[in-house]
């Protein structure tokens, strides 16, 4: 008895959650999509600007000198990210042996992505380049 029941219950669950899933009106998830290309994959930026159209790459910024609290902002042109694209970036020191640099913002739009930087360190201001690493999901 106890095994007809159990047959019976996760047979109305079953139905249940297929009818709830039919109801729900929401559209199948899509999977993202990391498409890695080829080829040159770095750029220098210039006045907080650079571009390199690729879909993942790495940009050393100028010499900065941001003080502490201070953000940088970048400004990548890249006819690889759409608005609707998730950007991933990450920040490694370049020459810069002081302060202590963070992603704070990514804000991907048509062709391009802005990245901000802030240096979190207490008292110290960055002193040379940083290197701005990131990819793009597409949706």
């Amino acid at each position: 008895m106890k095994r007809i029941f159990q047959t019976a219950l996760a047979a109305f669950f079953a139905l249940f959650a297929v009818a709830a899933f039919a109801a729900s009106n929401q559209p199948p998830m899509r999977p993202l999509t990391l498409a890695i290309d080829t080829g040159t994959k770095t750029a220098s930026a210039t006045a907080g600007a650079a571009t390199l159209n690729k879909s993942a790459g790495v940009i050393t910024s100028e010499a900065l000198s941001t003080a502490a609290g201070a953000t940088y902002t970048l400004t990548l042109t890249d006819s690889a990210i759409a608005a609707t694209d998730q950007v991933f970036a990450s920040v490694a020191y370049g020459t810069s042996t002081t302060g202590t640099p963070c992603v704070t913002r990514v804000k991907p739009g048509a062709g391009s992505v802005v990245i901000v930087i802030q240096n979190i360190h207490a008292s110290a201001a960055l002193n040379g380049s940083i290197k701005i690493s990131f990819f793009v999901l597409k949706q």
